[in-house]
């Protein structure tokens, strides 16, 4: 794939772009950061050249002057609220962000809890937490929030969270996933600093959509795609096209809360700094895009890949219809379909013509390799040892693994596991290939190639066992499937 982003570019703009709106206040700004601190593969998928840690060692740059706040809603820790991508619970992700944070050479302030009500799985994290050491603060819920604008923006209101001690003039509001009160918080905090006496500003850092590429720029389309479950909708900022006349875009969620938060502004400081939300925004990526033509070809992938998704979350009764239907609609805007990612297109068309599952990778050459079901390989497994050759230059007639390799799993697999199917999956071909490199050059060589399928297209004409899909996406490719599953059992 052709590099369409500046990462380096990015880099330096982004960090003077924030440390020229930390200027604009009392030398003390909230950051509401939106989206992943650090491994933004949307960003990088869609952005080719945007490293997935560019907003991590953004921050990184300004880590003298930075501190990080992590916001989790009390109610989300109530509920073992999961992340989905990741498994685990918001408290145990806040626990991981922070090792995460510190390990990165980052100060972490301290927590909040935000709609605390002295929940008992809340309070007990809370507990915890101050055991290790760090601080944390309660916010409350506020009546009629967030359109009780008199109440909020008061001493019953705001005034009621407890004050959050920083030390650093740019603090970084971030938290485990959505609905966790950043943006609450950082107001919270500028009523705080106004009754101090200090005009601390706000600025929101989300890197989409980008507010200086048109509407229906695919990376923008892209971004709606990746939020289809949420049903956020890229709009005109209609604020900014008055306030200037200049076309700028935003998302619904920004642009119905502007007058809100325009108000609280107004009753905060006497007036509002800002006309509107994309005034709010510091997000510089939109002037790192080196090719506009191998952004929009990679988002446009990346919408494919998001219908393959949301065809399988539907197979599972996680997604409505309507979410599949918003990301239909888009792959029309742009006119194309499935067909055009040619991993798809070639794994089905094997699929056919053999009768067995398929699988087709596309190799960062542009070539096609393909692999089918077998009676010792999966068609992951043969698609990955098929690519493995290609990569090392390897006759695709000479066998890669030895039979002394292959006997044992299948036993383990048939005898000991109760398996009815001798079949190996990938992460087994994988440690099969490892045991024959120990007396095979060819095979040495092919394990060798492994990092070159680091952002190869790869597409199974079936659904994939979460062992295969979750070695597949240890090894940097980027899959999709079908919501069929195959006859053969597994």
């Amino acid at each position: 794939m052709k590099t369409g982003f500046d990462n380096q570019k990015y880099l330096q703009m982004q960090s003077e772009k924030i440390k020229e709106r930390i200027s604009m206040f009392d030398n003390k700004l909230y950051l509401e950061f939106g989206g992943k601190l650090f491994d933004d593969y949307h960003a990088s998928r869609v952005l080719p050249g945007f490293a997935p840690s560019s907003k991590l060692q953004m921050l990184l740059q300004l880590r003298e002057q930075a501190e990080i706040v992590i916001v989790i809603n009390a109610e989300d820790i109530e509920k073992n609220k999961v992340r989905a991508d990741l498994g685990i619970t918001y408290d145990l992700d806040v626990l991981r962000l922070i090792e995460i944070y510190r390990s990165h050479g980052l100060y972490v302030g301290s927590v909040v809890l935000t709609r605390y009500g002295g929940q008992g799985l809340a309070a007990s994290f809370k507990a915890k937490l101050e055991n290790q050491g760090i601080p944390v603060y309660c916010h409350y819920k506020i009546d009629g929030y967030p359109k009780n604008i008199s109440l909020i923006v008061s001493d019953d209101g705001y005034g009621k969270n407890d004050y959050i001690q920083t030390t650093r003039p740019l603090v970084v509001i971030t938290a485990p996933g959505p609905g966790s009160g950043k943006m609450a918080t950082c107001l919270s905090q500028l009523y705080h600093e106004h009754k101090r006496g200090i005009r601390a500003g706000y600025a929101k850092f989300e890197t989409f959509p980008i507010w200086n590429l048109p509407l229906s720029h695919p990376v923008n389309l892209a971004y709606e795609a990746a939020t289809a479950d949420l049903n956020d909708v890229n709009m005109i900022d209609s604020f900014h096209l008055s306030a200037y006349g200049v076309s700028t875009v935003n998302y619904n969620r920004d642009i119905e809360i502007f007058p809100v938060l325009n108000a609280m502004f107004e009753r905060i400081f006497g007036e509002s700094p800002y006309k509107s939300p994309t005034d709010m925004g510091v997000n510089m990526a939109g002037y790192c895009i080196i090719d506009d033509e191998a952004c929009c070809e990679a988002s446009k992938q990346e919408i494919i890949r998001r219908y393959y998704e949301s065809m399988i979350r539907k197979a599972d009764m996680e997604a409505t219809a309507d979410e599949l239907f918003k990301i239909e609609f888009l792959l029309q805007q742009l006119g194309i379909n499935c067909d055009d990612r040619r991993c798809a297109k070639a794994a089905k068309e094997a699929a056919a013509q053999r009768g067995l599952c398929a699988a087709a990778i596309e190799l960062d050459n542009g070539k096609i390799v393909t692999g089918k079901t077998s009676k010792l390989l999966g068609p992951c497994s043969a698609v990955l040892l098929n690519a493995l050759k290609e990569l090392a230059g390897i006759d695709h007639e000479l066998p890669l693994i030895s039979a002394k390799a292959l006997e044992p799993i299948q036993k383990l697999k048939t005898q000991y596991f109760g398996s009815r199917n001798p079949r190996l999956h990938t992460d087994e071909t994988l440690i099969a290939l490892s045991i024959s490199a120990a007396e095979s050059d060819m095979a040495q060589k092919a394990l060798d190639s492994i990092p070159l399928l680091r952002g190869c297209q790869l597409h199974c004409s079936s659904r994939l066992s979460k062992v295969d899909l979750n070695t597949l996406r240890k090894l940097g490719l980027q899959v999709t499937m079908e919501p069929t599953t195959e006859h053969i059992q597994a």
